[in-house]
């Protein structure tokens, strides 16, 4: 087997079983959200004392670790959001007929406090990796805010498939941030970007002399840019992209997603839930 088939591996298994664990999670019922982020932060401080740990630690177990420590925060993230903890100021669907500027104002005020915890996240993994000789865990981190920003300002501007059906019942509102069209002109540009950096990380991972750790480590941040820029894709061809975890969806969310796989839910119900971004609904991102 080739050496770089593990870690290949390793990355889109810990990517798909995560963000499928989040999605189940988002849907249970509304009292076990406690119980749930009570774990989930048991989870974040195991994650970031195992950054911290192998921070020193230039070996492939160094960088196995450092990874699946910085998803792991980066899960806290998301559930935090989806969950309804750390949203932002305004947790309420857009006013009948905003648009422009008018709508990306609250949009974004709908994930404001998520926005900084997530930076506070970045400047945590940052300080535990300061002036060391593993950093993965850092980039990782990077990787998935960077490409869940994009993401999310997609799906803002219009994207062909919205992948609602991944919203809970009490986000359902979000709909409206959502804008459904064939193209954006901000789609060609971020998958171009990301296109270029996946090929000079795996240009990285390809170079010789490189050592165990850096090979792993490459291969990894090269297996998840490239899992990003495919759900970029996902975003806008007709492909049921959503089956990917439709184990994670509640029967009738996931049967419905296969019938109406770009329905947008807009549940007058859902008023007093929490929020998401103006792009987040779709997942994961990302883990």
């Amino acid at each position: 087997m080739s050496p770089y088939a593990v870690p290949a591996l390793y990355a889109v298994a810990i990517w798909w079983f995560s963000t499928g664990v989040i999605i189940l999670l988002d849907h249970l019922p509304r009292r076990t959200f406690p119980w749930s982020m009570a774990a989930g932060t048991a989870v974040l401080l195991a994650a970031l004392y195992a950054i911290g740990t192998s921070a020193g630690d230039a070996t492939e177990t160094g960088a196995y670790t450092a990874f699946t420590g910085a998803l792991l925060v980066w899960g806290w993230q998301e559930m935090s959001y989806y969950m309804g903890f750390v949203t932002g100021p305004r947790p309420e669907a857009c006013r009948p007929g905003a648009r422009g500027v008018e709508k990306f104002r609250a949009a974004v005020a709908t994930s404001l406090w998520h926005e900084f915890a997530i930076v506070l996240g970045a400047l945590a993994i940052l300080a535990l990796t300061w002036n060391t000789p593993q950093r993965l865990a850092l980039w990782t981190y990077c990787v998935l805010w960077g490409m869940n920003l994009s993401a999310r300002l997609n799906l803002f501007l219009g994207v062909r498939n919205l992948n609602a059906e991944f919203l809970p019942d009490h986000l359902a509102y979000l709909g409206c941030y959502l804008t459904k069209r064939p193209m954006n002109l901000l789609f060609p540009a971020s998958v171009s970007v990301a296109t270029v950096i996946v090929v000079l990380l795996g240009q990285a991972a390809l170079s010789e002399p490189i050592t165990p750790h850096a090979m792993v480590g490459f291969t990894i941040l090269t297996t998840l840019m490239g899992l990003a820029t495919l759900e970029h894709w996902f975003l806008m061809l007709p492909l049921p992209a959503a089956a990917l975890w439709n184990w994670s969806l509640p029967p009738k969310v996931a049967a419905s997603a296969a019938a109406v796989p770009t329905k947008v839910k807009l549940a007058a119900s859902a008023a007093a839930g929490p929020t998401q971004g103006p792009a987040e609904p779709a997942r994961r991102d990302a883990a």
